[in-house]
């Protein structure tokens, strides 16, 4: 798989900047209905499906930093707005390592809360956030507390298919380091795929 180069970094800080602004007003109709919402890195080429087996490199420097600036922005406008709804909350910021670019804002009320604080495993060892960044990006950073988790690919048999390519990936991906769970009566597996990072305040619910 060959790595595609990012080209037209000023469009794509333009894109990060529109990104940013149709994001900070929270969708309250959405969370009313399915109790949950997030806001994910959209913008091309991160956020495209590669259709000729290319790798897409993950964002650096300024572009990261863009997009950092962005998802705090997002998280402080909808604390805000959840504040209002004067009821408890999930709202958590996700960085994910490597893949960056999978990086989100969530927020959650109702059931959908104690789903969300269980989703990742937390492993036995901890490992520290980098925070190798802007002194105001390290600024924000540090208004929220951090808890460190595995980014985990799930499968279970059904969604390996049939296919004879199926099932060699499925081998290959077996003499890696993994876990299973038992989630309504089936055997799930789950991957490793990187770190997550998972910051907010702790007065939300």
């Amino acid at each position: 798989m060959r790595t595609r180069k990012i080209r037209g970094h000023n469009r794509r800080h333009l894109n990060i900047e529109n990104w940013r602004l149709e994001n900070l007003e929270i969708r309250l109709d959405l969370i009313e209905r399915y109790t949950y919402d997030y806001a994910k890195i959209i913008v091309h080429p991160w956020c495209d499906i590669s259709i000729i087996n290319s790798k897409i490199p993950e964002p650096k420097r300024k572009t990261k930093q863009l997009m950092l600036n962005g998802l705090f922005d997002i998280y402080e406008s909808w604390k805000k707005q959840l504040d209002k709804l004067n009821q408890p909350y999930y709202l958590k910021i996700w960085l994910f390592e490597p893949l960056f670019s999978q990086s989100q804002v969530v927020c959650a009320i109702g059931e959908r809360i104690n789903y969300y604080e269980n989703l990742f495993a937390k492993p036995n060892q901890s490992k520290r956030l980098n925070n190798n960044n802007s002194i105001e990006i390290k600024r924000k950073l540090n208004t929220l507390k951090w808890k460190y988790a595995l980014d985990e690919s799930l499968f279970d048999a059904d969604d390996l298919g049939e296919s004879k390519e199926d099932k060699i990936w499925f081998n290959k991906a077996l003499k890696k380091p993994y876990r299973t769970t038992i989630i309504d009566n089936k055997e799930l597996y789950l991957f490793k795929e990187g770190d997550v990072w998972l910051g907010g305040l702790e007065d939300q619910s």
